[in-house]
């Protein structure tokens, strides 16, 4: 039986790569995608579908700080009304891209930062607790006809991303050196984030998740593989590691070179597998080579 299955955001990157990802096999699924910039969504029928995937929202690339009222109306109160519409309209399943963002930033330099589900939320800013906020206020909503998944990722990135994957990959093909400094990061391929989706989809799980690649990633490496992806040299060097160190608190710093990871036993599911892509083979299908 087709699946139909609704994502908001339609410029959305998430949402356009789940879409090709599902179209990968015709006849399963149905997919229509609506914007929610304006109030439109509250005339739209949900009663279509069995599964809304709202990934439509304010990222924290975005951030400004005038901009926090901005940011509970679209990540928070939109969220919590487009669920209560599913729900009052039969929808079976509701699942929000929340972010990892809701632990906080990553941790100084030399400090490490282990997620796990003992972990307490603790947002650092208004994005964070935005999307916290509409966890608190879906989640509620789970019962046995209407079922609520919050995902919760870490850095995603794939052909075609924003964040911070591709001023790396950039710098990457530039710079002649790069710190020889140690960290872990947890990340996520786009191909395993949307085959989770699909798997999450297909059999109408609820809850809290944490998907992430198998492998956590170490800065420097995850340039140096880029670099050698694209034929050029890299020398890695300790010289600059003092003057990193100085800037020890610094936000950009600590995204590049501090310690952000979930806990492996948090992403690994008993009934199925979604990490399809290795390190390094995302890296080359990031990079198109």
């Amino acid at each position: 039986m087709t699946k139909s299955i609704l994502i908001t955001g339609e410029t959305s990157y998430i949402g356009n790569q789940l879409a090709d990802w599902l179209a990968k096999e015709p006849g399963e699924y149905k997919v229509t995608k609506i914007s929610v910039r304006d109030n439109k969504w509250k005339e739209f029928d949900f009663s279509n579908y069995g599964t809304i995937v709202h990934v439509a929202g304010i990222a924290h690339q975005d951030t400004k700080a005038d901009q926090e009222e901005l940011y509970y109306k679209i990540n928070t109160d939109l969220t919590i009304n487009l669920a209560n519409k599913a729900k009052s309209e039969g929808v079976k399943q509701f699942i929000f891209m929340s972010s990892m963002i809701v632990y906080g930033a990553s941790n100084r330099i030399g400090e490490k930062k282990i997620i796990t589900k003992d972990t307490v939320p603790a947002p650092i800013n208004f994005y964070g607790n935005s999307k916290l906020k509409a966890e608190n206020g879906i989640l509620p909503l789970q019962s046995e006809m209407f079922n609520v998944a919050v995902v919760r990722p870490p850095m995603i990135y794939g052909k075609g991303s924003k964040g911070n994957y591709p001023l790396l990959a950039k710098f990457a093909k530039i710079t002649p050196v790069f710190p020889n400094i140690d960290n872990e990061r947890s990340m996520l391929h786009i191909d395993n984030l949307c085959e989770f989706l699909k798997i999450i989809i297909d059999e109408n799980q609820f809850g809290l998740f944490f998907p992430q690649n198998k492998e956590y990633v170490n800065t420097r490496n995850l340039v140096l593989t880029i670099a050698e992806i694209h034929e050029k040299s890299i020398k890695i060097t300790k010289l600059f590691n003092p003057l990193i160190k100085m800037f020890i608190g610094r936000g950009i710093i600590n995204k590049i070179f501090g310690d952000l990871i979930y806990d492996k036993s948090m992403s690994d599911y008993v009934d199925f597998d979604y990490q399809i892509r290795s390190f390094n083979e995302s890296i080359k299908l990031t990079e198109d080579i």
